[in-house]
């Protein structure tokens, strides 16, 4: 149970003050009755954009959330990095939430491609712990063809990136053409993509990531665009890509 105006006060609506404005206009609606109570306690779930509507629009669905994102180029996943940000794609209430939302590991300025976001901290940091090994698939366009080596160096477990006193773990190398390769990586080390292609001589151009675990990134999801997952699509992270 949830005092309704600090449920809509944490779900970004405003502050206590103006959701219990929002309130006593009528404008929140439970189970087909308009609610004029703010202090009234009400249940809870996942099923509550169901029940509730708020200005005739279904209320944004409590804690805990997780969302896929088609992240685009030129947009930083960092709260504190300047130049537009990916939770400037997100409704602008939504960056209000308390719990606040974070993204699920990140993807650099010049990547694109499949992220989560979430306010879920257990279930970010069980996607992103060292030790769950969640499968990471890319696509990197390169700046010189193939050579045909790479995938074996990748997949022996001994590569070493400059700096590094740790070699990487066994990755895959699944080849498209001779300046294209999908490769899938278990860590997420820094720019760990782009260096390991610069460690056998070549240069990322274009780099896509389309894949989490078991969650592909929808082709009919456009780059900007976000849709929320329910408990179980989440939990497909964890299931072999």
């Amino acid at each position: 149970m949830a005092r309704l105006d600090r449920l809509l006060a944490n779900l970004g609506y405003g502050s206590r003050k103006e959701v219990q404005a929002l309130v006593a206009g009528g404008k929140v609606v439970l189970d087909g009755a308009i609610l004029k109570d703010a202090g009234a306690r009400i249940a809870v779930d996942a099923t509550l954009p169901e029940r509730m509507t708020i200005r005739g629009a279904p209320v944004d669905p409590p804690a805990p959330l997780v969302l896929i994102m088609h992240k685009p180029l030129g947009v930083v996943c960092s709260h504190k990095e300047d130049g537009e940000k990916i939770y400037d794609l997100l409704p602008r209430r939504w960056r209000l939430r308390d719990p606040g939302l974070s993204t699920v590991g990140r993807l650099d300025k010049d990547t694109s491609g499949l992220i989560l976001i979430t306010d879920d901290g257990d279930f970010l940091h069980r996607v992103i712990s060292p030790k769950r090994h969640v499968p990471k698939t890319y696509l990197a366009t390169l700046d010189r063809p193939l050579n045909g080596s790479e995938g074996e160096v990748f997949a022996a477990g001994t590569l070493m990136l400059d700096s590094e006193e740790k070699p990487l773990l066994p990755a895959r190398l699944d080849v498209v053409n001779a300046h294209a390769a999908r490769l899938t990586i278990t860590e997420g080390r820094y720019h760990q993509v782009r260096r390991m292609f610069a460690a056998v001589g070549n240069h990322v151009v274009a780099l896509h990531r389309e894949r989490i675990g078991g969650i592909a990134l929808p082709d009919d999801l456009a780059a900007g665009q976000h849709r929320i997952l329910t408990a179980a699509a989440a939990e497909q992270v964890f299931a072999d890509g």
